[in-house]
């Protein structure tokens, strides 16, 4: 005789179904691309073609603090050595070096920041595009911000002289110099957002501009004092506010940024591209926002990046992988590695206590 309870209907409520999670990854075999692209089989066999590619020891020179520093250091010289001679010490009548140097510095170093990162990406077109966007700019932010340093760089002299500082061997005046040249950095980091497209990148290049030249105006007096030479005491003095503010924009993209992906296999293993758009392009196109080049297998337009509140959204239109299968669109998590051609990534992300 059957057991009664063994009779009874299952029941399956709304409730019951509203907990079903349904996975959010998408796989796809390779053959569903749009017509016109390689067929890669089924996905196991693709699977057996896609080689795991081992990560890569990062290079120095794909690091954001090294290659904008050298960018502000090579721009502050090229300033210096083409005003140099034209600059007079001392003396009622200023020449032409004297009013254009500190503008022809900050131009040359805004324009530096702006094409460095498609240079070390080895996107000419994408340096050259930044470059004729960031020189006028830079001209223009040069004089302008030059003209209100020197009004805060007088007003504090004044206070330092009402409060005893009488010589530049005082620290009082090198802090009131470091204090005005904080806008100098200001001016490139505007620069670097604009030509990035982001306002976030311009907020983190205006802190750490400010940061940087602060500490470069602060020892510009004791490198004078130390060279005893005024010619070499300025080139070195500029080179070092150069190098300050370019290295310290580095470090505080790199100390704020909340999603990025990082590249730890490829031509471009050790880069970060930090994801500060709504919608990140990724392909061999030199205008994407992640150009990925040297690989015949991935398309112009292989994928895109879409950031919606706190959802990161990965869409594939070429083959990437996760997890060893293709996928078509991902959710991506915090330690996700996906592999694009020749190219690795992992995405990351900060989290928020």
């Amino acid at each position: 005789m059957s057991n009664p309870s063994e009779k009874q209907p299952i029941k399956i409520t709304l409730d019951d179904l509203a907990s079903v999670i349904v996975p959010e990854t998408s796989t796809v075999s390779p053959s569903s691309y749009s017509p016109g692209t390689k067929s890669y089989g089924t996905i196991n066999e693709t699977a057996e073609q896609f080689v795991p590619v081992s990560e890569e020891r990062g290079s120095l020179f794909l690091q954001g603090w090294f290659y904008l520093g050298v960018a502000g250091l090579l721009g502050a010289i090229a300033g210096w050595a083409v005003c140099e001679p034209g600059f007079s010490d001392g003396g009622k009548v200023q020449h032409w070096g004297n009013i254009v140097m500190v503008p022809l510095i900050l131009m040359l170093m805004c324009m530096g920041f702006g094409i460095a990162e498609s240079a070390v990406e080895r996107s000419p077109q994408k340096a050259l595009l930044r470059g004729v966007l960031a020189l006028p700019l830079g001209m223009v932010l040069g004089f302008v911000f030059y003209f209100m340093a020197n009004m805060i760089y007088s007003v504090a002299l004044r206070l330092c002289y009402e409060a005893g500082a009488q010589t530049f061997r005082n620290p009082a005046v090198w802090i009131a110099r470091g204090i005005a040249w904080m806008v100098f950095g200001a001016a490139g980091g505007v620069v670097y957002g604009i030509v990035g497209q982001s306002s976030k990148k311009g907020y983190y290049g205006v802190l750490g501009g400010m940061i940087g030249a602060g500490i470069g105006g602060v020892v510009f007096d004791p490198i004078s004092m130390l060279t005893k030479g005024a010619s070499l005491s300025r080139c070195v003095g500029f080179a070092l506010v150069g190098l300050a503010t370019g290295v310290a924009m580095g470090l505080v993209e790199s100390a704020l940024k909340d999603r990025w992906l990082y590249v730890t296999a490829g031509p471009l293993a050790g880069k970060q591209f930090i994801l500060y758009k709504s919608l990140t392009r990724i392909g061999s196109r030199q205008e994407s926002d992640i150009y990925l080049f040297k690989d015949p297998n991935i398309l112009p337009q292989h994928a895109q990046i879409q950031i919606t509140g706190a959802r990161v959204q990965l869409i594939a239109a070429g083959p990437v992988q996760w997890a060893g299968q293709l996928v078509k669109s991902r959710v991506l998590q915090d330690g996700d590695l996906l592999q694009v051609g020749r190219y690795s990534f992992r995405y990351k992300e900060k989290h928020r206590s």
